[in-house]
C-alpha cells in the first residue's frame, strides 16, 4: 500500500533542505584554502564551486545506495515519519554548528539522525550493524588517511620545489591551486550530494513508489540543484576557521591540501563510501601544517573540531528521537 504522498513530499522537501544547508555549510571545505591564500576571489570561488558541485553530484549514485541500503535492515521497517525525524535532527545540528561557526560534519549529523530516529521508533534491532560499522570506519579513517596523505604530499612538494624562494613558490602555485580547488569542489559534489539522494530513494522504496534503490533521474537533478544553490550562499564563518585558524597557509600548502583532499574523496566515492568532507579537509590541513613543524598547527582549534565531531552523532540522534516523539504525539 502506497504511503501518503504528503509524507513522502515532506521527506523530499527536508532532504533537499538538508542538501541546501550542506551546500552552504560545506562551501568552506572546497574554497577555504584558495580564498585564504588569495589564489581566487571569493565571489568567483563560490560560483565556480556551485557549478562544480552540481556536476559532481551527477556522476555517481554508489554512495546514495550505501546510505539507502546499508543503515537499516529493510526499507519495509521504516516510514516517511521516521525519515523526516532523522532529517530534522541532522538539519538542526547543521544549522546550530553553522551559526556558531563550528566546522562540524553534515555526514555525521545525517548518520546520527537516522540512527536516533530508527532506534527510538522501531528499535535498534532494525539497524544494520555491519553496514553502520562500514560507514563508521569510513568516516573515522578518512581524516586519518587525509592527514597522512597531506603530510606526504607536502613533503614531496617541498623536496621537488624547496630550492625556490617563498615568493616564487607562491607565484607558481597560485594558478595550480585554482586547478586543485576545481578538483576539490567536484569531489565534494560527487560524495556529499549523494547522501540526500540515498535518503529520498530509501523513502520512495519504503513507501512502495519504487522497487529498487536505483536513484531516479529527477532525484539526482533535484539534489544536485539544491546543493549548488546552497553553495552559492556560502559559509563564511567556517571559511575563517578552515582557511586561517588551523595554520597560516601559503599557496603551495593550499594546493597540497586541496589535491590530497580531492584524491581522498574521489577514492571514497569510487568505493561507494560516504565520507565527511569537513573531516577530510581538516585532516589534510593538519597533515600539511605538520609537515612544517608540529607547532605550526593550532592544535587548540583542532581539538575543538574533534570534540564537535564526536558529539555530532549522539546529539543529532537525540534531536531526531525527540522530533519523532513529538510528531508521534501530535499526529499519531
Amino acid at each position: 500500500m502506497l504511503e501518503s504522498h504528503y509524507l513522502v513530499w515532506l521527506v523530499v522537501f527536508l532532504a533537499l533542505a538538508f542538501d541546501y544547508i550542506n551546500g552552504f555549510h560545506d562551501t568552506a571545505n572546497a574554497i577555504a584554502t584558495s580564498v585564504s591564500t588569495r589564489a581566487i576571489e571569493p565571489k568567483k570561488a563560490i560560483m565556480m564551486t556551485a557549478a562544480l558541485n552540481f556536476l559532481g553530484a551527477m556522476v555517481s549514485t554508489g554512495v546514495a545506495k550505501t546510505i539507502g541500503g546499508d543503515i537499516v535492515m529493510s526499507a519495509s521497517l521504516i516510514n516517511s515519519g521516521i525519515i523526516s525525524a532523522a532529517l530534522i535532527g541532522a538539519i538542526t545540528w547543521n544549522l546550530l554548528t553553522w551559526y556558531w561557526g563550528i566546522p562540524s560534519s553534515s555526514s555525521h549529523a545525517l548518520i546520527g539522525g537516522i540512527i536516533g530516529a530508527v532506534g527510538w521508533s522501531v528499535g535498534f534491532d532494525a539497524l544494520n550493524e555491519a553496514g553502520i560499522l562500514k560507514i563508521f570506519l569510513s568516516l573515522i579513517l578518512s581524516p586519518i588517511v587525509a592527514m597522512i596523505g597531506g603530510y606526504i604530499v607536502m613533503k614531496v612538494l617541498l623536496l621537488i620545489f624547496g630550492r625556490f624562494s617563498p615568493i616564487t613558490l607562491n607565484d607558481r602555485f597560485r594558478s595550480m591551486q585554482i586547478v586543485s580547488a576545481i578538483m576539490m569542489a567536484f569531489s565534494h559534489g560527487s560524495n556529499d550530494a549523494q547522501k540526500a539522494m540515498g535518503i529520498i530513494t530509501l523513502t520512495l522504496l519504503s513507501g512502495g513508489f519504487i522497487d529498487t534503490l536505483d536513484v531516479p533521474l529527477w532525484v539526482k537533478l533535484c539534489c544536485a540543484t539544491a546543493m549548488a544553490m546552497g553553495t552559492a550562499v556560502g559559509g563564511w564563518k567556517i571559511i575563517s576557521t578552515m582557511g586561517t585558524k588551523i595554520f597560516k597557509l601559503e599557496t603551495i600548502n593550499g594546493f597540497a591540501a586541496d589535491l590530497n583532499s580531492a584524491i581522498t574523496i574521489f577514492t571514497a566515492t569510487f568505493l561507494h563510501l560516504p565520507v565527511s568532507t569537513t573531516h577530510v579537509v581538516s585532516g589534510s590541513l593538519l597533515g600539511v601544517g605538520s609537515s612544517k613543524r608540529l607547532k605550526a598547527v593550532n592544535w587548540g582549534v583542532a581539538r575543538s573540531m574533534v570534540l564537535a565531531w564526536f558529539v555530532t552523532i549522539p546529539l543529532s540522534g537525540i534531536v531526531a528521537a525527540i522530533a519523532y516523539e513529538i510528531g508521534h504525539l501530535l499526529f499519531g
